[in-house]
């Protein structure tokens, strides 16, 4: 029954497009125009602003760390916790309100991984925001800070101080969120990959993939 129960309402909080919906509050924008064509915190970041990206961040974890929280509320089973974590960032990265087209899952991901287990969560944190600053790569950071939170929490599990069932939101959540960085990972070998800072397809002017912008809200755009 838990399953059955908060997989479906962890798909659909994470569904829930907040990077979408503040940058047409923000800026009357679609942030899949520009940009990654995502809508996560790092395009919102690009095509908005600081303050944007901030609200997003936050908001895109508490669709994971809700999911978890439910789950506990209601049921005392922490595979489904695990379950409910994976549904909301797979939610996040394939929308079903806006066309299957979402962010890479790095906000969400964190947001289960703290809520799972909060010294997992804070050390891809730290690892992130360490790589983000001397490196200026935020793809990079997210990268790193994923793999070094799920890591953590797989070591947590193996010595005892975490619940067998999480081992799992290391393999599925981890390995969801470093794939949906795949096109980053190339560029960043080939030397390609923008740093922060960097003129990118952003504020407004520069459409993503070369087509015409669209400065009004599609509500939902389909893949």
């Amino acid at each position: 029954m838990a399953y059955l129960v908060m997989i479906p309402i962890g798909y659909l909080l994470g569904s829930i497009p907040f990077g979408l919906i503040i940058g047409w509050i923000s800026k009357r924008v679609d942030v899949r125009d520009y940009g990654s064509g995502k809508t996560g915190m790092t395009n919102v970041l690009r095509t908005v602003g600081v303050k944007a990206a901030a609200l997003s961040l936050v908001l895109d974890m508490g669709k994971s760390i809700s999911a978890v929280a439910l789950t506990r509320l209601f049921f005392d089973e922490p595979a489904a916790e695990v379950a409910a974590a994976v549904a909301a960032l797979i939610g996040h990265n394939w929308p079903v309100y806006v066309g299957f087209r979402g962010g890479r899952g790095t906000a969400a991901g964190l947001g289960g991984l703290l809520i799972l287990s909060p010294w997992a969560g804070l050390l891809a944190a730290l690892v992130g925001i360490i790589t983000i600053a001397t490196t200026r790569w935020v793809s990079l950071g997210s990268i790193l800070g994923t793999i070094a939170g799920v890591t953590a929490l797989a070591v947590l599990v193996v010595i005892g101080l975490a619940p067998f069932d999480y081992v799992w939101y290391s393999v599925f959540g981890g390995l969801i969120v470093v794939v949906r960085h795949w096109d980053n990972i190339i560029r960043l070998v080939k030397g390609e990959e923008r740093k922060i800072g960097q003129k990118v397809d952003s504020q407004l002017d520069e459409p993503v993939n070369g087509k015409e912008g669209r400065k009004g809200f599609r509500w939902p755009k389909s893949a």
